[in-house]
C-alpha cells in the first residue's frame, strides 16, 4: 500500500472536502510512492480519507482525487469526471457559432491540476500538476471521444509546473494541430484566438459573462479598455454601440489581434484606438492632459504571486484604480478587477474605496463581478473563487 498519514488533528480540513495536503500536515509515508501516483490518505488512527495524488516536490505534497475511501482512481474515474464536467457546459458548448468555453476547471470539477478551455472544434488542455501529467494519456483518450472535437493542444507552459518539478511542454496531443487563430463566438461578437502563443490557453474565457454586462452602459461612451489583451472588452463595448474604445497594452502582437478582432466584427477602424505601452504610464499622461471617458476597464495581470508581495499588490490596485476615477467625470463607469487569488473581495473593496477617496470622488458599487459559470466555485475549495470586480459609478 502506497499511503501518506496526517499528522494528529490535521485530517479537519479533509473533514471538509478541502482538496490540498500541505507537507507540514503529513507524518509519515508508506511505500515509496513515485511523483503522480495515487496514495491513500490516512488519519492519524489509520482511517482512509480518501486518494489523491503524491507530489513529492511540491509543499502542496498531495491533491485529492476522491474524498470516497471506496473509489478507485482508474482511467474510468477521469472518464467519469470528464463526462461530467463536459455535460454541466453543454448549453455554452451548444450555442451558436464555434464555443469559447471552459470544460474542466481543475479542483472545481474534482481534478486538480487539469484545465480543459475548448475553442471551436479544438480542446486546450494544462496539465499543471505531477498527478496531472501522471493520468495526462488517460485524460487526452477520453478527450478526444468528445462530440466535434478535432484535435486536443497542450499548453502546460506555466510557470507553476517548476514547483512540481515539471518542465513546461507545449504541443499537439492528439488529432489535428490547430491553426495559429481559431474563431469562436462568444454573444454577438466573434473573436480570434491565438492558442499556440496567447495567455494561457488564449483567451480570457473568465470574462465572457462580464464583457456582456458592459453592453448595458457602453452606448454611446467613450471607452477606455486597458490591460486589453486582445481587445475584448472593447469590442463588447463597440459592439453595443459606444462612441469609441481605446484598447492599452503593452504588447503589440495582443493589439495586432485586437485590431483583427475589430475587423472580423465590422467595426470601423476609426472608432478604435490602439495604444502600446504600460497602462500605469499611459494613464498618467493621460490625466496631465485632462483627457477624460465615460467607461472605463480595468482588468489587469494577477499582481500578487504570493503572500509575500500581496501588500505591493494592493498598492499597485490602488495606483491604477485611482487614475481611472480621476480619468471618469460624474456619472462615469468603472468595471475593476483582480485576478489575484491571495486577493480577497473585502481588501479589494477597500483599495477601490481609498482610491475613490484619494480621487477626490463619491462613487457606488452597482454590481459585483465574478468568474463566468463555466469557472465554477467549489464550496469546500473557497481558493477556486479567484477573480472578483466591481462596476462602480462616480456620483460626483
Amino acid at each position: 500500500m502506497k499511503a501518506i498519514i496526517l499528522k494528529r488533528g490535521r485530517e479537519k480540513s479533509l473533514m471538509r472536502r478541502h482538496p490540498w495536503i500541505f507537507s507540514g500536515a503529513i507524518a509519515g509515508i508508506e511505500g515509496h510512492p513515485r511523483a503522480g501516483e495515487t496514495v491513500d490518505i490516512l488519519a492519524a488512527e489509520g482511517a482512509i480519507l480518501g486518494r489523491g495524488a503524491y507530489s513529492p516536490r511540491s509543499q502542496m505534497t498531495v491533491r485529492v482525487w476522491s474524498f470516497d475511501p471506496q473509489e478507485e482512481i482508474t482511467s474510468a474515474f477521469f472518464a467519469d469526471r470528464l463526462s461530467r464536467a463536459a455535460e454541466a457546459r453543454g448549453a455554452l458548448a451548444a450555442g451558436e457559432g464555434p464555443p469559447g468555453v471552459r470544460l474542466v476547471n481543475a479542483e472545481s470539477d474534482g481534478l486538480p491540476g487539469i484545465i480543459v478551455d475548448r475553442y471551436g472544434e479544438y480542446l486546450v488542455a494544462q496539465f499543471l500538476t505531477t498527478g496531472a501529467e501522471y493520468w495526462k494519456a488517460t485524460v487526452v483518450e477520453e478527450l478526444v471521444r468528445l462530440d466535434g472535437i478535432s484535435g486536443v493542444y497542450e499548453r502546460s507552459d506555466a510557470d507553476v509546473r517548476e514547483k512540481e518539478g515539471l518542465p513546461k511542454l507545449a504541443g499537439v496531443l492528439a488529432g489535428a494541430e490547430p491553426p495559429d487563430l481559431v474563431e469562436i463566438r462568444e454573444g454577438p461578437c466573434r473573436f480570434l484566438v491565438d492558442v499556440k502563443r496567447g495567455h494561457k490557453t488564449g483567451f480570457y474565457l473568465d470574462q465572457r459573462e462580464n464583457r456582456a454586462a458592459i453592453a448595458e452602459f457602453a452606448r454611446g461612451a467613450v471607452m477606455l479598455n486597458c490591460f486589453s489583451y486582445t481587445g475584448g472588452f472593447g469590442i463588447a463595448a463597440l459592439a453595443a454601440g459606444a462612441a469609441s474604445a481605446t484598447n492599452v497594452d503593452s504588447s503589440a502582437p495582443a493589439l495586432a489581434l485586437a485590431r483583427r478582432n475589430a475587423e472580423l466584427n465590422g467595426i470601423d477602424e476609426a472608432l478604435l484606438e490602439n495604444v502600446e505601452g504600460d497602462a500605469f504610464t499611459v494613464m498618467r499622461r493621460w490625466r496631465d492632459e485632462g483627457r477624460m471617458f465615460d467607461v472605463i476597464v480595468l482588468d489587469p495581470p494577477k499582481f500578487a504571486e504570493s503572500k509575500a508581495n500581496l501588500s505591493r499588490a494592493s498598492r499597485g490596485y490602488k495606483d491604477i484604480n485611482l487614475l481611472a476615477f480621476r480619468l471618469l467625470g460624474p456619472g462615469g463607469i468603472l468595471f475593476t478587477f483582480s485576478c489575484s487569488g491571495l486577493m480577497s473581495a473585502e481588501l479589494f473593496q477597500k483599495i477601490v474605496s481609498d482610491a475613490a477617496l484619494d480621487a477626490g470622488c463619491e462613487a457606488q458599487i452597482i454590481r459585483r463581478l465574478a468568474q463566468a459559470s463555466d469557472h465554477p466555485t467549489l464550496l469546500s475549495f473557497p481558493e477556486s473563487s479567484y477573480l472578483k470586480g466591481f462596476i462602480c459609478r462616480v456620483m460626483r
